[in-house]
């Protein structure tokens, strides 16, 4: 499974979000795994 940093955008491994969560590149506590299908919501 691979994580991506929101703020440098470079993938992160599992191997790093599981000791602690940090991005080895730049240092940041935001990392999200990307969606592969989009969700659409309808609003009413």
């Amino acid at each position: 499974m691979m994580y991506k940093c929101f703020f440098c955008g470079k993938e992160v491994s599992e191997q790093f979000v599981r000791k602690r969560i940090r991005c080895p590149y730049c240092g940041s506590k935001v990392v999200y795994k990307p969606r592969l299908v989009s969700t659409k919501v309808l609003a009413r």
